[in-house]
């Protein structure tokens, strides 16, 4: 840019014609932001239209301009609006200067936009892991949910809609934050899984009387009802040899209950399966009656055995 500027300054141009160029300088940086996205389609369509003018106009470098200015919207309109305000010889270098600029332009976008990407990710793994805070917390369980699905962003199919629908009134309640992020990836990305590569996710929150509920739910074929009391159980997977290990819901499930002293079931039709995970809002302790009656411990999912 400043090799053009000094291109065109050192020309025989009048005031008028540098202070009519920076003018189209700053109208071609303000479209940038109100740009519609183009299908692949349009976008050819109309590279190919700018490229043609260009052409006509005798910009030999058409090529190498058309994609950029396309890319901001300026289309044949806008450079006919440019070759109207500019005279003819300098057209051409005006053409190149205002390029670069777009060009920088969209540049420092594709820069800012990556740096919130990093600082967002970055925030996001230090929600997921919870490194600087205590173990047990009063924690919005949104925030965890937001962290877990910012996490899980790579390993969800560009097919798969992901869906929020948050009560927002929902109180603040007692937990081991990083341990139910894990709860919620397990569960996640058993629905993922679940769909394969199109079908939608819906992430959904709620109370009910002194619980909280969040509900994994997933447009998957759905869990066969013969396996679904079994699906709890240490090991128990219905994924091929090598996909799966049998232990996630397991854990999930100790996570919840066992520590979290809450409760998770499951509703399935094909097209409709839904975890629902119960979490009380204020703290409990476990019911001493439980502890004390033989084969009943909430730490151990139905058909499992304690491991060591």
């Amino acid at each position: 840019m400043r090799r053009k500027l000094g291109t065109i300054a050192a020309g025989p141009y009048q005031k008028v014609t540098l202070e009519t160029l920076i003018k189209l300088q700053e109208e071609a940086a303000e479209r940038l932001p109100k740009v519609q996205a183009l299908s692949p389609l349009e976008a050819s369509d109309a590279e190919d239209a700018i490229t043609d003018w260009l052409d006509s106009h005798g910009v030999s470098d058409s090529w190498q301009l058309a994609p950029t200015f396309m890319t901001a919207g300026l289309d044949v309109a806008w450079l006919e609006h440019v070759a109207s305000t500019v005279d003819a010889a300098t057209l051409k270098e005006a053409l190149r200067w205002l390029h670069d600029t777009v060009e920088t332009e969209l540049l420092v976008n594709e820069i800012e936009d990556s740096a919130t990407r990093i600082s967002t990710l970055v925030g996001a793994a230090k929600q997921y892991a919870h490194l600087d805070r205590a173990p047990h917390q009063v924690v919005d369980v949104h925030e965890l949910l937001d962290s877990t699905l910012a996490m899980l962003a790579g390993k969800i199919p560009p097919g798969i809609r992901v869906v929020k629908d948050y009560d927002r009134s929902l109180p603040a309640i007692p937990a081991y934050a990083a341990e139910l992020n894990q709860a919620w990836t397990n569960l996640i990305d058993n629905a993922v899984s679940a769909m394969g590569e199109t079908g939608v996710l819906t992430v959904r929150t709620g109370l009910d009387r002194d619980h909280v509920t969040v509900d994994i739910c997933d447009t998957g074929p759905g869990v066969p009802p013969e396996i679904r009391e079994r699906i709890f159980e240490p090991f128990f997977t219905t994924k091929p040899v090598g996909q799966g290990t049998g232990l996630g819901l397991d854990i999930t499930w100790r996570i919840v209950v066992g520590k979290h002293h809450g409760d998770i079931s499951v509703e399935s039709v094909p097209g409709d399966t839904r975890f629902r995970v119960r979490l009380p809002v204020t703290p409990q302790t476990r019911s001493m009656s439980m502890i004390k009656t033989p084969g009943i411990d909430p730490s151990v999912p139905p058909g499992g055995a304690e491991r060591v």
